[in-house]
């Protein structure tokens, strides 16, 4: 009993002891942030998993999307190549400028000139998608002479001309 009444007594027990003490939690401590380190690997390499897989679904459907997108632009130009397609659009032009020299009928040759350009431009731009194609609202409204569907045909300028007059 002797040696450990000594041993408690020095200060160097004292120091040894405290020393252990902090070794140990330090080892603990060193486990715990192993294992959360660990645990953040995994949860990065889930994300990572995860993003890739996504990543790849995302490009796959934006190459079937851009094929998509050829093949219908490669469609549309054949049918816009097809003769009865160059006719129709002749027609149509030719039938907007009509009912553009009906209203404006004074100075027929120039008004008409003006007319058929101005058809031709809605046509290029309807064909280039810049707007809605008309030939639906003519297909709602039918062709006759009602009011109701002639103004659902007009082009904005027209409209602002009737609204001067």
């Amino acid at each position: 009993m002797e040696i450990v009444n000594v041993i408690v007594k020095s200060p160097f027990a004292w120091g040894l002891a405290v020393g252990l003490c902090f070794f140990i939690y330090a080892l603990f401590r060193l486990g715990a942030s192993k294992r959360e380190l660990r645990r953040y690997k995994r949860m990065l390499s889930d994300k990572l998993e995860v993003e890739a897989e996504l990543m790849q679904r995302l490009k796959a459907e934006k190459q079937e999307l851009e094929r998509e997108n050829e093949n219908l632009r490669v469609e549309v130009s054949i049918l816009s190549e097809k003769p009865d397609a160059k006719i129709e659009k002749e027609l149509e032009i030719m039938l907007r400028a009509e009912k553009s020299m009906v209203l404006n009928a004074p100075g027929f040759p120039s008004a008409w000139e003006a007319a058929k350009s101005n058809a031709a431009d809605e046509i290029a731009n309807e064909l280039a998608g810049k707007s809605m194609p008309k030939r639906i609202f003519k297909k709602l409204f039918g062709r006759g002479g009602s009011s109701q569907g002639y103004e659902a045909l007009e082009s904005p300028h027209q409209a602002d001309a009737n609204e001067k007059r």
